[in-house]
Protein backbone atom coordinates (compact mmCIF):
# COMPACT_ATOMS: atom_id res chain seq x y z
CA UNK A 1 0.00 0.00 0.00
CA UNK A 2 2.93 2.50 1.18
CA UNK A 3 4.37 1.33 -2.49
CA UNK A 4 1.92 2.06 -4.35
CA UNK A 5 0.89 5.68 -2.84
CA UNK A 6 4.66 6.99 -3.34
CA UNK A 7 4.32 5.77 -7.42
CA UNK A 8 1.22 7.85 -7.44
CA UNK A 9 2.77 10.62 -5.70
CA UNK A 10 6.02 10.49 -7.42
CA UNK A 11 3.74 10.31 -11.04
CA UNK A 12 1.15 13.10 -9.82
CA UNK A 13 4.22 16.03 -10.15
CA UNK A 14 4.61 15.97 -13.91
CA UNK A 15 0.98 15.32 -13.99
CA UNK A 16 -0.10 18.99 -11.97
CA UNK A 17 3.29 20.52 -14.02
CA UNK A 18 1.58 19.72 -17.46
CA UNK A 19 -1.43 20.94 -16.04
CA UNK A 20 -0.08 24.36 -14.64
CA UNK A 21 1.82 24.83 -17.83
CA UNK A 22 -1.92 23.82 -19.89
CA UNK A 23 -3.80 26.37 -17.75
CA UNK A 24 -1.32 29.03 -17.53
CA UNK A 25 -0.92 28.69 -21.50
CA UNK A 26 -4.92 28.73 -22.26
CA UNK A 27 -5.21 31.79 -20.28
CA UNK A 28 -3.34 33.80 -21.46
CA UNK A 29 -3.81 32.88 -25.03
CA UNK A 30 -7.29 33.65 -24.73
CA UNK A 31 -8.80 36.45 -26.27
CA UNK A 32 -9.13 40.24 -24.02
CA UNK A 33 -6.95 41.98 -22.03
CA UNK A 34 -6.98 42.33 -18.57
CA UNK A 35 -6.40 45.66 -17.82
CA UNK A 36 -8.88 46.51 -20.69
CA UNK A 37 -11.66 44.09 -18.72
CA UNK A 38 -10.33 45.36 -15.44
CA UNK A 39 -10.97 49.67 -16.25
CA UNK A 40 -13.26 49.65 -19.05
CA UNK A 41 -13.35 50.84 -22.79
CA UNK A 42 -13.17 54.42 -22.05
CA UNK A 43 -9.20 53.71 -20.53
CA UNK A 44 -6.16 54.97 -22.30
CA UNK A 45 -3.35 53.76 -23.92
CA UNK A 46 -0.99 54.69 -20.82
CA UNK A 47 -3.33 54.22 -18.21
CA UNK A 48 -3.32 50.60 -19.86
CA UNK A 49 0.18 50.37 -19.92
CA UNK A 50 0.76 51.53 -16.44
CA UNK A 51 -1.85 49.18 -14.97
CA UNK A 52 -0.32 46.31 -17.57
CA UNK A 53 3.31 46.99 -15.62
CA UNK A 54 1.43 46.88 -12.44
CA UNK A 55 -0.23 43.19 -12.94
CA UNK A 56 3.20 42.25 -14.47
CA UNK A 57 1.54 41.64 -17.50
CA UNK A 58 3.91 43.60 -19.78
CA UNK A 59 6.37 40.73 -18.55
CA UNK A 60 7.87 37.83 -20.87
CA UNK A 61 5.01 34.55 -20.21
CA UNK A 62 8.24 32.34 -19.18
CA UNK A 63 8.80 35.10 -16.05
CA UNK A 64 5.39 35.33 -15.33
CA UNK A 65 4.87 31.72 -15.16
CA UNK A 66 7.73 31.20 -13.26
CA UNK A 67 6.66 33.53 -10.73
CA UNK A 68 3.12 32.31 -10.43
CA UNK A 69 4.37 28.69 -10.20
CA UNK A 70 7.00 30.04 -7.11
CA UNK A 71 3.92 32.06 -5.23
CA UNK A 72 1.88 28.55 -5.73
CA UNK A 73 4.29 26.42 -4.12
CA UNK A 74 4.35 28.86 -1.29
CA UNK A 75 0.15 28.93 -0.85
CA UNK A 76 -0.12 32.10 -2.53
CA UNK A 77 -2.28 32.29 -6.38
CA UNK A 78 -1.54 35.84 -6.60
CA UNK A 79 -4.33 38.48 -6.13
CA UNK A 80 -7.75 39.07 -7.94
CA UNK A 81 -7.63 41.53 -10.50
CA UNK A 82 -11.50 41.90 -10.15
CA UNK A 83 -11.65 41.55 -6.67
CA UNK A 84 -8.77 43.02 -5.49
CA UNK A 85 -8.65 40.28 -2.72
CA UNK A 86 -5.58 37.49 -2.57
CA UNK A 87 -6.58 34.67 -4.82
CA UNK A 88 -6.19 31.46 -2.35
CA UNK A 89 -8.64 32.44 0.58
CA UNK A 90 -11.22 33.51 -2.03
CA UNK A 91 -10.58 29.87 -3.84
CA UNK A 92 -10.57 28.16 -0.81
CA UNK A 93 -13.62 29.77 0.64
CA UNK A 94 -15.70 29.57 -2.63
CA UNK A 95 -14.75 25.58 -2.63
CA UNK A 96 -16.12 25.16 0.59
CA UNK A 97 -19.58 25.94 -1.05
CA UNK A 98 -18.22 23.48 -3.85
CA UNK A 99 -17.38 20.76 -1.62
CA UNK A 100 -20.97 20.61 0.05
CA UNK A 101 -22.91 20.12 -3.32
CA UNK A 102 -20.43 18.01 -5.11
CA UNK A 103 -20.08 15.66 -1.85
CA UNK A 104 -24.23 15.50 -1.63
CA UNK A 105 -24.18 14.43 -5.44
CA UNK A 106 -20.97 11.94 -5.10
CA UNK A 107 -23.02 9.99 -2.23
CA UNK A 108 -26.32 10.21 -4.29
CA UNK A 109 -24.16 8.89 -7.44
CA UNK A 110 -22.30 6.06 -5.84
CA UNK A 111 -25.16 5.26 -3.58
CA UNK A 112 -28.01 4.94 -6.63
CA UNK A 113 -25.05 4.12 -9.48
CA UNK A 114 -24.50 0.73 -7.36
CA UNK A 115 -27.99 0.11 -6.12
CA UNK A 116 -29.37 -0.09 -9.60
CA UNK A 117 -26.17 -1.75 -11.19
CA UNK A 118 -26.68 -4.53 -8.51
CA UNK A 119 -30.64 -4.87 -9.09
CA UNK A 120 -29.90 -4.50 -12.75
CA UNK A 121 -28.11 -7.61 -12.74
CA UNK A 122 -29.57 -9.40 -11.04
CA UNK A 123 -32.41 -8.97 -12.87
CA UNK A 124 -31.10 -9.66 -16.18
CA UNK A 125 -33.01 -9.52 -18.94
CA UNK A 126 -36.36 -8.67 -16.87
CA UNK A 127 -38.84 -6.38 -17.12
CA UNK A 128 -37.08 -3.83 -14.89
CA UNK A 129 -33.13 -4.32 -16.14
CA UNK A 130 -34.79 -2.92 -19.49
CA UNK A 131 -36.13 0.00 -17.78
CA UNK A 132 -33.40 0.73 -15.09
CA UNK A 133 -30.98 0.47 -18.38
CA UNK A 134 -33.02 3.08 -20.35
CA UNK A 135 -33.28 5.31 -17.46
CA UNK A 136 -29.48 4.92 -17.63
CA UNK A 137 -29.24 5.71 -21.32
CA UNK A 138 -31.39 9.19 -20.60
CA UNK A 139 -29.04 10.04 -17.67
CA UNK A 140 -26.36 9.89 -19.49
CA UNK A 141 -27.30 11.42 -22.86
CA UNK A 142 -28.75 14.48 -20.55
CA UNK A 143 -27.07 17.65 -20.40
CA UNK A 144 -26.50 18.55 -16.91
CA UNK A 145 -27.92 22.35 -17.58
CA UNK A 146 -30.72 21.20 -19.35
CA UNK A 147 -31.88 18.47 -16.95
CA UNK A 148 -31.32 21.82 -14.31
CA UNK A 149 -33.26 23.61 -15.82
CA UNK A 150 -35.93 21.22 -16.19
CA UNK A 151 -35.88 20.18 -12.79
CA UNK A 152 -36.41 23.85 -11.79
CA UNK A 153 -39.88 23.79 -14.28
CA UNK A 154 -41.14 20.69 -12.78
CA UNK A 155 -40.63 21.02 -8.98
CA UNK A 156 -40.16 24.25 -8.54
CA UNK A 157 -42.34 26.56 -11.23
CA UNK A 158 -45.17 23.96 -11.27
CA UNK A 159 -45.10 22.15 -8.15
CA UNK A 160 -43.73 24.62 -6.38
CA UNK A 161 -41.90 22.35 -4.05
CA UNK A 162 -38.46 23.47 -4.06
CA UNK A 163 -36.59 26.61 -4.38
CA UNK A 164 -35.19 27.52 -7.77
CA UNK A 165 -31.82 28.24 -6.47
CA UNK A 166 -28.98 29.75 -4.45
CA UNK A 167 -28.09 28.17 -0.95
CA UNK A 168 -29.82 29.71 1.81
CA UNK A 169 -33.35 31.95 1.56
CA UNK A 170 -32.29 35.59 1.50
CA UNK A 171 -34.95 36.17 3.83
CA UNK A 172 -34.66 34.19 6.40
CA UNK A 173 -31.63 32.77 8.43
CA UNK A 174 -29.33 30.75 7.22
CA UNK A 175 -30.11 26.77 8.09
CA UNK A 176 -29.54 23.51 7.93
CA UNK A 177 -32.61 22.65 6.95
CA UNK A 178 -32.85 25.77 4.31
CA UNK A 179 -29.59 24.19 3.22
CA UNK A 180 -30.27 20.82 2.29
CA UNK A 181 -33.84 21.94 0.65
CA UNK A 182 -31.47 24.10 -1.47
CA UNK A 183 -28.87 21.64 -2.47
CA UNK A 184 -32.06 18.78 -3.34
CA UNK A 185 -32.21 20.21 -7.44
CA UNK A 186 -28.44 21.12 -7.83
CA UNK A 187 -27.44 17.58 -6.54
CA UNK A 188 -29.45 15.38 -8.14
CA UNK A 189 -28.86 17.41 -11.22
CA UNK A 190 -25.24 16.55 -10.29
CA UNK A 191 -25.28 13.17 -9.59
CA UNK A 192 -27.48 12.26 -12.79
CA UNK A 193 -24.36 11.48 -15.33
CA UNK A 194 -21.97 9.73 -12.85
CA UNK A 195 -24.81 7.76 -11.41
CA UNK A 196 -26.08 6.26 -14.40
CA UNK A 197 -22.10 5.63 -15.69
CA UNK A 198 -21.77 3.62 -12.29
CA UNK A 199 -24.50 1.57 -12.54
CA UNK A 200 -23.52 0.54 -16.12
CA UNK A 201 -20.00 -0.38 -15.27
CA UNK A 202 -21.50 -2.09 -11.92
CA UNK A 203 -23.66 -4.55 -13.93
CA UNK A 204 -21.40 -5.30 -16.47
CA UNK A 205 -18.92 -6.26 -13.62
CA UNK A 206 -21.70 -8.12 -11.62
CA UNK A 207 -22.31 -10.04 -14.49
CA UNK A 208 -18.75 -11.01 -15.33
CA UNK A 209 -17.97 -11.96 -11.77
CA UNK A 210 -21.08 -14.04 -11.29
CA UNK A 211 -20.25 -16.07 -14.35
CA UNK A 212 -16.61 -16.97 -12.48
CA UNK A 213 -15.94 -20.59 -11.85
CA UNK A 214 -15.29 -19.49 -8.09
CA UNK A 215 -19.01 -18.44 -7.54
CA UNK A 216 -20.45 -21.23 -9.11
CA UNK A 217 -18.07 -23.62 -6.48
CA UNK A 218 -19.28 -21.09 -3.23
CA UNK A 219 -22.81 -21.97 -4.45
CA UNK A 220 -21.82 -25.67 -4.96
CA UNK A 221 -20.88 -25.70 -1.53
CA UNK A 222 -24.55 -24.74 -0.08
CA UNK A 223 -24.15 -21.03 0.48
CA UNK A 224 -27.28 -18.87 0.28
CA UNK A 225 -27.31 -16.34 -2.69
CA UNK A 226 -27.72 -13.14 -0.57
CA UNK A 227 -24.12 -14.07 1.22
CA UNK A 228 -22.53 -15.30 -2.35
CA UNK A 229 -23.78 -11.70 -3.57
CA UNK A 230 -22.90 -9.66 0.03
CA UNK A 231 -19.36 -11.61 0.43
CA UNK A 232 -18.36 -13.21 -3.31
CA UNK A 233 -19.59 -11.31 -5.95
CA UNK A 234 -19.99 -7.65 -4.70
CA UNK A 235 -16.41 -6.94 -3.51
CA UNK A 236 -15.04 -8.34 -6.40
CA UNK A 237 -16.99 -6.61 -8.90
CA UNK A 238 -16.76 -3.38 -6.92
CA UNK A 239 -12.53 -3.36 -7.99
CA UNK A 240 -13.43 -1.51 -11.85
CA UNK A 241 -16.08 0.10 -10.44
CA UNK A 242 -13.89 1.95 -8.11
CA UNK A 243 -11.74 3.20 -10.69
CA UNK A 244 -14.82 4.85 -12.46
CA UNK A 245 -15.85 6.55 -9.53
CA UNK A 246 -12.55 8.51 -9.11
CA UNK A 247 -12.88 9.28 -12.79
CA UNK A 248 -16.50 10.58 -12.06
CA UNK A 249 -15.10 12.86 -9.50
CA UNK A 250 -13.77 14.74 -12.42
CA UNK A 251 -16.52 14.99 -13.78
CA UNK A 252 -18.24 15.95 -10.71
CA UNK A 253 -15.86 19.01 -10.37
CA UNK A 254 -16.10 19.93 -14.22
CA UNK A 255 -19.68 20.05 -14.54
CA UNK A 256 -20.38 21.76 -11.10
CA UNK A 257 -19.63 24.77 -13.12
CA UNK A 258 -22.60 24.68 -15.12
CA UNK A 259 -25.07 23.68 -12.39
CA UNK A 260 -24.02 26.21 -10.01
CA UNK A 261 -25.11 28.97 -12.92
CA UNK A 262 -28.01 27.35 -13.39
CA UNK A 263 -29.08 27.06 -9.75
CA UNK A 264 -27.13 30.70 -8.62
CA UNK A 265 -24.66 28.19 -6.48
CA UNK A 266 -22.19 30.31 -4.94
CA UNK A 267 -19.37 27.78 -5.18
CA UNK A 268 -15.98 27.32 -7.06
CA UNK A 269 -17.50 26.33 -10.48
CA UNK A 270 -19.72 29.55 -10.60
CA UNK A 271 -16.50 31.88 -9.73
CA UNK A 272 -14.61 29.94 -12.08
CA UNK A 273 -16.64 31.23 -15.03
CA UNK A 274 -17.18 35.00 -13.67
CA UNK A 275 -13.26 34.62 -13.62
CA UNK A 276 -12.74 33.96 -17.14
CA UNK A 277 -15.76 35.99 -18.47
CA UNK A 278 -13.93 38.95 -16.40
CA UNK A 279 -10.41 37.75 -17.79
CA UNK A 280 -9.35 37.69 -14.34
CA UNK A 281 -6.55 35.50 -14.73
CA UNK A 282 -4.50 35.04 -11.22
CA UNK A 283 -8.25 33.88 -9.95
CA UNK A 284 -8.90 31.54 -13.18
CA UNK A 285 -6.08 30.50 -12.84
CA UNK A 286 -6.20 29.17 -8.68
CA UNK A 287 -9.52 27.80 -9.41
CA UNK A 288 -8.52 25.79 -12.46
CA UNK A 289 -5.30 24.69 -10.09
CA UNK A 290 -7.04 23.81 -6.98
CA UNK A 291 -9.71 21.56 -9.23
CA UNK A 292 -6.60 19.93 -11.12
CA UNK A 293 -4.94 19.11 -7.31
CA UNK A 294 -8.23 17.72 -5.87
CA UNK A 295 -8.69 15.74 -9.30
CA UNK A 296 -5.31 14.02 -8.46
CA UNK A 297 -5.51 13.11 -4.61
CA UNK A 298 -8.63 11.49 -5.17
CA UNK A 299 -7.84 9.76 -8.20
CA UNK A 300 -4.56 8.82 -5.74
CA UNK A 301 -7.05 7.42 -3.02
CA UNK A 302 -9.27 5.52 -5.98
CA UNK A 303 -6.17 3.75 -6.67
CA UNK A 304 -4.84 3.11 -2.99
CA UNK A 305 -8.71 1.74 -2.25
CA UNK A 306 -8.65 -0.64 -5.44
CA UNK A 307 -5.06 -2.03 -4.35
CA UNK A 308 -6.92 -3.06 -0.82
CA UNK A 309 -9.47 -4.72 -2.63
CA UNK A 310 -7.34 -6.79 -4.58
CA UNK A 311 -3.49 -6.49 -3.80
CA UNK A 312 -2.73 -8.61 -6.99
CA UNK A 313 -3.35 -5.35 -8.63
CA UNK A 314 -0.03 -3.26 -9.55
CA UNK A 315 0.67 0.14 -10.33
CA UNK A 316 3.36 1.29 -12.21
Amino acid sequence: MALVLMRRLVWSVPILIGVSLIVFSMMHLAPGDPAQALLGPRATEATLRVTRQALGLDQPLYIQYGRWVTGALQGDLGESVRLNRPVAPEVLRRFGDSFVLAAAAFVVAVTAGIGVGVVSSLRRGGRLDNVLMAITVTGISMPPFYLGMLLIILFSVTLKLLPTGGMYDVRQDPTLGQLALHMILPALTLAAVPAAVIARIMRSSMLEVIGQDFIRTARAKGLRDRRVVAFHVLRNALIPVVTVVGLQVGYLLSATALVEVVFSWPGLGSLLVQSIVTRDLPLAQGAVLVIAVIYVAVNIVADLIQSWLDPRIHFA
